[in-house]
């Protein structure tokens, strides 16, 4: 039975799935996520936002995310992480 875990506007993926969550900012990431756009196996889930995480799957996809790794790292846990989702599944108002 596989267990779902929300990444951010609505969209799940399966837990099992996930074999890394790491954070956008460093170059080898970077160079990640420009080859998985490149191949086809980019999945963006982040609705225009920001990307705050790259989730890497078992079958080589890599999914864009606007929460926080923490957050994501908290619900593949099973752990609750309320600080965290509420700050990142509001909208950004300010202009």
């Amino acid at each position: 039975m596989n267990m779902f875990i929300n990444i951010g506007h609505g969209n799940m993926i399966a837990a099992a799935r996930v074999v890394a969550v790491v954070s956008p900012e460093s170059s080898p990431i970077k160079r990640l996520v420009q080859d998985a756009k490149e191949d086809g196996r980019a999945i963006d889930v982040t609705a225009g936002r920001k990307t705050r995480a790259v989730l890497v799957a078992d079958t080589g996809h890599v999914i864009l995310c606007p929460l926080q790794p923490e957050t994501i790292t908290a619900r593949l846990n099973g752990t609750p992480d309320t600080a965290h989702a509420d700050e990142d599944e509001q909208e950004d108002t300010s202009e």
